[in-house]
């Protein structure tokens, strides 16, 4: 029998008759290893432990602790939720059914059947008798016209369009028990490791997004190894509930939405106005130090700046429709991009080396068509606001300026109180060139200039092909919050292409013309998105310099009403900002009401504070801090007051 050589992830390398399965290697490595094996990469590609491996390959085996194993795990478990709900409604038709990063869904036609809590609670008890079975997860190889018989006998309509798109000898299912579906995998071994589950909930979706198609009932749920992990989950859901930014946005005064306005298109209201402008106020002062020039910018443009700089091609389809003026050669649209109006600027008076770099940053409001059913608060919106800022450098200045906005994303999240996060350098998919522009050495030199600059700063990085913008690499800042969920928010991106399609120059050291290169970047990404995360992340209760609300005077009686509005006054003389709680109310009430609020700090006054000209201070969440003078309280907290410094 021949032998094939295989690579561990140690570099080790070892050998094997050849056709031996992910299994087996794992069994030789270690029996703990083979009983915890979920998955296998082989040669980047993830497939399924019992594939036949025949050539020489470099291998990775995922267990329930890697991303991978856990995609195997919960991919498995939608086809488990499948067979389930097909032995217990017979006729169920299947769209699809992935795996997502938490848990999986499946999207399925039951027709007019109702499907609430009690039938969701039914299917998760089929689902553990079944996985009880232990039944191996079967892959199976299938010509087009096989598939297309055994739909068609099933009589479901999503799984033949989807064979329809789908070439012949590329087509494979998975049988467990009795259950067979359309699927390329990879999925786990068998049934029995699924332990834990539960289904979340039911929502619409249209079949493939298409609001012309019928809206099926799409099924969310999760699955774990053990049930301890499943209630842990769980209690981390109903946190995360609580701090919907939804649910306290609308609690805290912070902003609304409007049918009468258009939906998704956020409406601030005076606190979140107050929170988004000290945001705005923070980044502006940090810009400022770092040598970048304001500009403002019109929130709507020509149809052919759009052209020249690829949007349009890209993505016309996501822009709300051109606006039409009484001149009809006229064709305007909503601007969904700040970076073609940037470059215009550059462009506006001859630019020699000795200028450069030129840093431009403006908060540019953009608008983009999104489908309703994918608005979501403020973290999917039609219009929002970027701290956008575009970079005109030499190309030997890439490197350093590079370095420079990673330094100030990371004095960001430090500010911001987040410190978990992960570097991904984002690359294009080398199998969908026509989603991307320019020249392929001029990406790898973006790629190389990213990775560079990330490694002078200490960073670790991942790096994740797909998910380039269309002009150039990026490096993006997947920031965990304070309950592990992850969320894309920072980011800087190298571009060779703009400055090349909108004729941008600068006159070099040897006296000819060069072109610049673009370094786009957003801390914050967008306003909106980060104040929504922000605020799950810190449950509403702001750093101090940034509540909108610092503090709350709260006389017993009317009586101290003079002298608490006098220690308004003065704290509002300290650029500390806060109100008086003047109501004709117990002191119990006012005092429960700001803590409801999350407001920082609750100044109480009666006549012993009005007196001795003192304040009895409160802290939200902690407590009783003592009585104190109103400077002493000034001095002790005013660094906490202020705005930090970068």
């Amino acid at each position: 029998m021949a032998i094939i050589k295989i690579t561990l992830p140690d570099g080790s390398v070892k050998e094997f008759p050849q056709g031996i399965k992910g299994i087996e290697i794992a069994q030789s490595i270690s029996e703990g290893l083979a009983r915890n094996s979920l998955s296998i990469e082989v040669n980047g590609e993830i497939w399924d432990l019992s594939r036949p491996i025949n050539q020489d390959s470099s291998i990775k085996i995922f267990t329930w602790n890697d991303k991978s194993g856990k995609y195997a795990f919960w991919h498995s478990s939608a086809h488990l939720f499948a067979e389930a709900l097909e032995a217990l409604y017979p006729g169920a038709k299947f769209g699809i059914g992935p795996p997502i990063e938490n848990g999986f869904y499946y999207d399925v036609d039951l027709g007019d059947t109702p499907f609430g809590d009690e039938e969701l609670a039914a299917v998760e008890k089929k689902m553990i008798e079944l996985a009880k079975q232990n039944n191996a997860f079967v892959r199976r190889d299938v010509s087009k016209k096989e598939a297309v018989e055994y739909f068609t006998a099933k009589g479901d309509p999503y799984k033949l369009e989807l064979i329809d798109s789908l070439t012949d000898g590329s087509i494979t299912f998975y049988q467990q028990g009795n259950f067979v579906d359309l699927c390329r995998g990879p999925h786990i071994p068998t049934t029995g490791p699924i332990k834990a589950i539960k289904l979340l909930s039911v929502a619409g979706a249209y079949w493939r997004g298409d609001e012309k198609n019928k809206m099926l009932k799409r099924i969310y749920g999760i699955t774990f190894p053990k049930q301890k992990e499943l209630e842990e989950y769980l209690f981390l859901l109903e946190e995360a509930k609580k701090r919907d930014h939804r649910k306290l946005g609308k609690e805290l005064e912070l902003f609304a939405f409007s049918e009468k306005v258009g939906m998704g298109l956020p409406l601030w209201l005076p606190k979140g106005t107050v929170l988004r402008e000290r945001l705005e106020q923070f980044m502006r002062r940090a810009q400022i130090k770092a040598g970048y020039d304001p500009v403002v910018t019109p929130h709507i443009g020509s149809k052919q700046l759009y052209v020249t700089s690829g949007h349009y091609e890209k993505y016309g389809k996501d822009s709300f429709q051109p606006i039409h003026t009484p001149d009809e050669s006229e064709e305007f649209f909503l601007k969904p991009m700040n970076c073609p109006h940037h470059c215009e600027i550059y462009k506006f008076k001859p630019r020699s080396y000795k200028d450069l770099p030129v840093r431009l940053a403006e908060f540019g409001t953009v608008y983009r068509y999104e489908q309703s059913g994918e608005l979501h608060g403020l973290t999917r919106v039609r219009g929002f606001t970027q701290d956008d800022a575009h970079i005109f450098c030499m190309p030997d200045q890439v490197k350093g300026e590079f370095v420079k906005v990673i330094e100030l994303v990371l004095f960001v999240f430090k500010a911001l109180g987040f410190e978990n996060y992960t570097a991904q350098v984002s690359l294009p998919d080398p199998e969908n060139k026509a989603k991307y522009i320019g020249e392929k050495e001029q990406w790898d030199i973006a790629g190389r200039q990213i990775q560079e600059a990330a490694d002078e700063c200490g960073l670790k990085t991942v790096a994740v092909k797909g998910e380039a913008a269309f002009y150039g690499p990026k490096l993006d800042f997947m920031v965990k919050d304070a309950l592990g969920r992850s969320w894309q928010l920072g980011t800087i991106q190298v571009d060779y292409q703009l400055p090349q399609r909108f004729e941008l120059e600068y006159v070099g050291a040897d006296n000819q013309k060069h072109t610049p290169v673009m370094i786009h970047r957003a801390p914050f990404g967008s306003l909106e998105r980060f104040v929504a995360v922000l605020i799950e992340h810190c449950a509403g209760n702001f750093p101090l310099w940034l509540a909108p609300e610092q503090f709350s005077v709260l006389p017993i009686s009317e009586k101290f009403n003079d002298y608490a509005q006098q220690v308004v006054n003065t704290l509002k003389e300290h650029d500390i900002r806060g109100f008086l709680d003047d109501r004709d109310e117990k002191i119990g009430r006012k005092i429960r009401d700001s803590e409801v609020k999350k407001v920082p700090f609750m100044l109480i006054v009666g006549e012993k504070e009005a007196t001795e000209g003192k304040i009895s201070v409160r802290k939200h969440g902690e407590g009783d801090k003592g009585s104190m003078a109103l400077q002493e309280f000034v001095e002790q907290f005013r660094p906490d007051f202020m705005m930090p410094n970068s």
